[in-house]
């Protein structure tokens, strides 16, 4: 199978190749998730797959809710060799994903309780959902 040319993007193409932002690679530089390549003089800086690559797993970690601290981490680990280290990043970001979807079935039922109230109109002295809100019966 033939080698990919190794090729040659400025920051303008990698932002449209990786499909984010120029200031977004900037940011992400700042932070140290990704390199800023020398700029030869009087040239512009130069740009890989390998950089397209690198942005496209930060942006799916981030899809799947990992902080950009999180990121980093895994960035860290990205050699393949540290797998269960890796491993255990993504379980504890399970954990907090499934305490927020508990969280939010609460929120659900809470505000779907307040919302039938406020439609009963049996119950026009005060509004429900303002009531429950100022005494804090949430």
């Amino acid at each position: 199978m033939p080698t990919e040319a190794k090729k040659a993007l400025s920051i303008g193409a990698l932002a449209r190749e990786a499909g984010v932002s120029v200031e977004t690679i900037r940011y992400y530089q700042r932070r140290g998730l990704m390199r800023a390549p020398e700029k030869p003089h009087g040239q512009i800086r130069q740009y890989d797959q390998q950089d397209v690559n690198r942005i496209r797993f930060i942006k799916s970690a981030q899809g799947l809710g990992f902080s950009l601290k999180e990121v980093s981490e895994l960035l860290r680990l990205a050699d393949g060799t540290h797998c269960a280290e890796a491993s255990q990043i993504a379980e504890h970001k399970l954990q907090d994903v499934r305490q927020k979807l508990e969280d939010l079935a609460h929120m659900e039922a809470a505000l779907d309780h307040l919302v039938s109230a406020c439609r009963d109109p049996d119950k026009r002295v005060a509004c429900p959902l303002i009531v429950a809100l100022e005494s804090g019966d949430i």
